[in-house]
């Protein structure tokens, strides 16, 4: 079925564009004058062919900003009273991402196809994960889509910003690191033997730090290769591992006890957990299918693990706080809180305080941890590179010394 790029003026006087598939011209411009669009505008997309470049693997990713900016939008012009079929249009019509403006054509045709919103959203894993779809779902039910999309764009602002929070907590150590070690290897490889030569022609003996320093020059000219490869082989090692259920249960809860990270981690699992079971819950969600999703998108396996006894705690009847107290991942403070709310009957709000106050937490802990990396890393630099240059200068000392002698 051909395509068609139209343009036309909206009831609010705005200009529209997009992009709608029909047997003819004449269907679409009837279409958009259901719509209650004038001043319609109509061509047939062009059929040249299409080269397009794949570069590492195949489409374009679908990223968190696209999700919330589309999120957003779609939220708007619902709560203005737009048809959900004109929304779906126009966002894809207007949506830069090849990806997903295939996937928003798709969700609109399921649409038209007599779908719900929440199922036609479902068939797109990749781009609506399981808590999208069942907010949405409750939405479309209790009439509050609109509500519900603007929390779920607010939830998906605050779940990337902490995610960035980590991140950047992760990025400046590890480039320090990498960089020592390239300074390190190019040193070793490049200019040690150089003076090496220097000094072997001078004949006499060597101080200990500089033969130290020589061997290790001679070893990794040697195997680099093979220092290389093991790298790489021990990376995959690690992942085969970390994919297997108890590799990933064993390094998680390594990560929660770890003395720098864990604290972190453990802090960005709390605030994670408290503010999508809390989103859930508040749009309307049942909390054993809150539970659940949540669960699934723990990101820790210790984490996930607990939330699973939490979740057959309440099926036997029993309260939210003990079995979330017995895995000893939650703070007594959060599984205090927690238990209050659901005495109270306020649990959506009880948890949505949590989240921000260890939304602020994660903040102080990164920021700690970075001022504590800083110094650190750099004493760690100089140390190795200085000792480095010390230890292929103390020969030229000692020649000096005996010469001035």
């Amino acid at each position: 079925m051909p395509k068609f790029d139209w343009e036309a003026r909206s009831k609010a006087g705005s200009v529209q564009k997009g992009i709608m598939e029909a047997a003819n011209s004449s269907l679409v411009e009837a279409q958009l004058k259901r719509y209650g669009f004038t001043n319609i505008s109509i061509k047939e997309a062009g059929k040249g062919l299409k080269l397009e470049l794949k570069l590492f693997g195949g489409a374009k990713k679908i990223s968190t900003k696209d999700l919330v900016v589309f999120t957003r939008q779609f939220a708007t012009m619902i709560d203005s009273g737009l048809p959900l079929v004109q929304c779906l249009d126009i966002l894809a019509g207007q949506q830069e991402n090849k990806t997903f403006k295939d996937i928003l054509v798709k969700v609109k045709e399921s649409v038209e196809s007599g779908s719900t919103f929440a199922d036609a959203l479902s068939k797109h894993p990749k781009a609506f994960d399981q808590l999208y779809v069942n907010l949405v779902a409750a939405g479309e039910a209790g009439g509050i889509l609109d509500t519900i999309l603007n929390r779920l764009a607010a939830y998906i602002e605050k779940a990337m910003k902490l995610k960035k929070q980590v991140k950047g907590a992760m990025v400046y150590p590890a480039t320090i690191m990498s960089i020592a070690v390239i300074v390190v290897g190019v040193i070793l490889v490049f200019v040690i033997p150089t003076f090496a030569k220097m000094f072997a022609d001078f004949g006499g003996d060597l101080p200990a730090p500089t033969k130290i320093v020589i061997a290790l020059s001679n070893f990794l000219q040697r195997y680099i290769l093979v220092i290389i490869a093991a790298f790489f082989l021990l990376k995959m090692a690690f992942g085969k591992y970390y994919a297997t259920a108890n590799g990933r249960k064993t390094i998680d809860r390594l990560a929660l006890k770890a003395p720098i990270i864990g604290p972190l981690v453990r802090k960005v699992s709390v605030a994670k957990f408290t503010r999508t079971l809390g989103t859930m819950i508040s749009s309307g969600v049942p909390i054993m299918d809150g539970l659940e999703i949540v669960a699934k998108t723990a990101g820790n396996k210790v984490v996930e693990e607990a939330i699973y006894s939490v979740r057959q705690s309440i099926s036997e009847g029993k309260t939210i706080a003990e079995p979330l107290a017995a895995c000893g991942v939650f703070p007594p403070m959060v599984v205090q809180m927690i238990s209050v709310g659901e005495a109270t009957g306020a649990m959506d709000a009880m948890l949505n305080k949590i989240a921000d106050f260890y939304d602020d937490e994660v903040d102080d802990a990164v920021g700690a941890l970075t001022s504590m990396m800083e110094p650190l890393l750099m004493v760690f630099l100089g140390t190795t590179v200085g000792g480095l240059v010390v230890a292929m200068y103390l020969p030229i000392f000692k020649l000096a010394g005996a010469v001035g002698g």
